[in-house]
């Protein structure tokens, strides 16, 4: 079923009156309320009455996740804080974090977004839906929490973890849909193996999962091993959360709800635009969205648009699977995790050397991730109590940073490749 058949599967031209329309009325709300904005356009040459449709979009700045940071916690908001009826936040592994204010409004726009998000991937009013997605600050719980209510269905807030109560549950309320990240899916399907149980002792059709990578391969495997289809829901919290774009039963591109986020592909090195089809970093503008509004916000994230007419009747633009990143950011069990965080540690430390090496890998479905690291040589020693004394304090103060677990190897010195040009400081073999 089509959702909002409306906007959904409205003409193109249609759609490009509408975003200029509201690009252009976003724009200038931005530069009158929100000094950050005022500020870059102004450097720039750059005043609201110059845009007059989205084809003026490469005429705004960019917006960078640093930005975010820079103007913590609230200084790209748009709108007073009386306005402001919920916020979100990421985790701050990295300092500190970037916080999304959302208006009575913005919260009723993204349960629509959502609602056609999972119509778009088969549920129904008539669909119990199991959100194994954590609440919180996270927007994956709230988010797929208010769009499955505004689509009619019977949500169970059961939140992440807590697996064996996620297959009772699953079993005695007879879930049909199923939202979480893929990973987790599969170890809820390894899960019921474990328990003798197979896909036909429960009701499950469909599943939404995101917040993660995650590849065609896996994809079939969680749709084997639970019986179902394997839907692939895309969204970014700075941009709003879950909802921004979602696959259809053809699963061949997310559709982008592009009546309220712009895309864009960029070449991440010289950030111009580059032509439909082509292969660059996700860049998206915000066209209706009051609390935290934002222009050109560079995702990192590596893919493409298709504009043609997808076969489920839908026009609204489809993104391909991300190939990647344009920076260094891993996501790992679904946490941010940067290098440069690891190296913080090891140059705290009088043992260690800032010579490391992460190693990415994905065994039994779950992301692994183990440090090298390279001691200072007055610490190199035979005993083996030493070394795994050295072992845990390293792995303690990582852990700590990261919030993931971590495994660690301890390596004598030189034993890290060394690089005259930018060092490699990641093996990834997950496949991605």
């Amino acid at each position: 079923m089509i959702w909002n058949e409306t906007i959904e599967c409205m003409d193109r031209e249609e759609m490009r009156e509408l975003q200029s329309k509201r690009l252009s009325d976003t724009v200038s709300r931005v530069y009158h309320n929100v000094p950050f904005y005022r500020k870059k356009m102004q450097s720039m040459g750059v005043y609201p009455e110059d845009i007059e449709s989205i084809d003026d979009l490469s005429k705004l700045p960019f917006t960078t996740k640093q930005d975010l940071r820079d103007n913590y916690p609230f200084g790209i908001f748009s709108v007073p804080m009386g306005e402001i009826v919920r916020v979100h936040a990421s985790s701050g592994t990295t300092g500190k974090p970037t916080v999304v204010g959302y208006t009575r409004r913005d919260i009723a726009m993204w349960s629509e977004i959502v609602a056609r998000a999972l119509s778009c991937a088969g549920a129904s009013r008539d669909d119990f839906i199991q959100i194994a997605y954590g609440y919180g600050l996270f927007t994956g719980g709230l988010g797929l929490h208010y769009g499955g209510e505004k689509l009619g269905a019977t949500v169970i807030p059961i939140s992440g973890g807590n697996t064996q109560k996620q297959l009772q549950l699953m079993a005695d309320f007879k879930t049909t849909v199923l939202a979480c990240t893929p990973s987790y899916a599969l170890y809820l399907a390894e899960t019921l193996e474990d328990a003798g149980m197979t896909a036909d002792d429960i009701n499950l059709r469909v599943g939404i999962f995101g917040a993660e990578p995650w590849t065609p391969s896996m994809r079939k495997e969680i749709e084997n091993k639970l019986g179902i289809k394997a839907m692939d829901i895309y969204g970014l919290s700075e941009v709003m959360g879950p909802g921004v774009a979602c696959d259809c039963e053809y699963q061949d591109g997310l559709h982008i709800n592009e009546d309220h986020f712009v895309p864009e592909i960029i070449d991440p090195v010289t950030l111009k635009p580059l032509p439909a089809g082509s292969e660059g970093e996700l860049v998206f503008t915000t066209i209706t969205k009051e609390g935290m509004p934002l222009l050109r916000y560079r995702t990192r994230d590596l893919t493409s648009l298709n504009y043609e007419k997808c076969k489920c009747g839908r026009t609204l633009v489809r993104m391909n699977k991300c190939t990647g990143r344009s920076d260094d950011m891993l996501i790992i069990r679904g946490v941010n995790v940067f290098p440069s965080q690891i190296e913080s540690v090891l140059l705290e430390m009088s043992e260690t050397k800032p010579h490391y090496l992460l190693i990415v890998d994905r065994i039994n479905n779950l992301d692994v991730l183990e440090v090298w690291v390279e001691i200072e040589d007055q610490f190199f020693s035979d005993k083996i109590s030493m070394f795994e004394q050295l072992s845990k304090k390293i792995k303690h103060k990582i852990e700590s940073t990261l919030g993931i677990s971590v495994k660690i190897k301890l390596v004598e010195p030189k034993t890290i490749e060394r690089s005259e040009g930018k060092s490699k400081r990641v093996i990834d073999k997950r496949k991605l």
